[in-house]
């Protein structure tokens, strides 16, 4: 496929994708005050137990009506997920066997699921952070947070614990397209235990390790698992590559004229 059809094929799956978030967005406009008040729970607990301002700061007259538009399309991103995440699948692997895009169908099983359990994971564990990150603020202080801020903040935890999950099964399919080997990402496992480790620890929620371990353990299983399947698939394919040229060389020895008298 030539760069051009792949620009134009990206291009398809990105407004597919978009059209799909928009309409989840008028979902997500009509589950506002629940996800506010379940978002706003942190500050208002904070402002109970210390007696001291936590609250989410509108500094312009229009700022509400942003914000909502801002949470209906961060719901609508979580609720439309199955669509995109499949383009963004369907994208990446086109070039697969009929056999292989049967495979695929087993990861799109497990995708959303996973990305879905990262989103959930990050939602349970968000309250616990904005308290462990507020507790620094001098008692003589107040906190008139940002609602835009408070927003993104809230949103790169979500999508990072989301997309954590479902990188995986992303790489599986980037193996499948014979894009990286699974033995080069092994290489990296050093690497990819850092970063777990390290997204475990923010994301935690106990300050003690045992938190750390907890969230770090399945996060560390779904990368191996999926190095392992890339490995076996890498196997499997060199095997057929393998059974494919020794039958096109067959196929030549018995096409070549005079082969059979040279081999007497």
């Amino acid at each position: 496929m030539a760069l051009w059809d792949h620009l134009k094929e990206l291009k398809n799956r990105l407004i597919k994708s978009a059209i799909a978030v928009l309409l989840a967005g008028v979902g997500g406009w009509f589950l506002y005050d629940p996800v506010v008040a379940s978002l706003s729970d942190p500050l208002i607990s904070i402002a109970r137990d210390t007696g001291r301002t936590a609250v989410l700061n509108f500094a312009t007259i229009a700022d509400p009506f942003a914000f909502k538009i801002q949470i209906a399309i961060q719901i609508g991103l979580v609720i439309s997920s199955p669509v995109w995440i499949y383009q963004v699948w369907a994208f990446i692997t086109p070039g697969l066997t009929k056999k292989e895009r049967g495979y695929t169908l087993g990861f799109m099983a497990a995708a959303v699921p996973l990305f879905l359990a990262g989103v959930f994971v990050a939602w349970l564990v968000f309250p616990t952070v904005v308290r462990a990150l507020l507790q620094f603020t001098p008692a003589t202080g107040a906190n008139n947070i940002s609602a835009t801020d408070y927003l993104t903040f809230a949103t790169q935890m979500l999508l990072i614990l989301g997309i954590s999950f479902l990188v995986p099964v992303i790489l599986v399919g980037v193996n499948m397209a014979g894009v990286v080997r699974g033995r080069t990402i092994l290489k990296a496992w050093r690497i990819i235990v850092f970063l777990v480790f390290v997204l475990a620890a923010l994301a935690a929620p106990g300050t003690d390790a045992l938190s750390m371990f907890l969230l770090a353990a399945p996060l560390l299983i779904l990368f191996f698992a999926a190095i392992g399947l890339c490995i076996f698939n890498d196997k499997r394919r060199e095997k057929r590559v393998a059974k494919q040229a020794a039958e096109t060389d067959a196929t030549a020895d018995i096409a070549t004229p005079g082969s059979e008298l040279n081999n007497l």
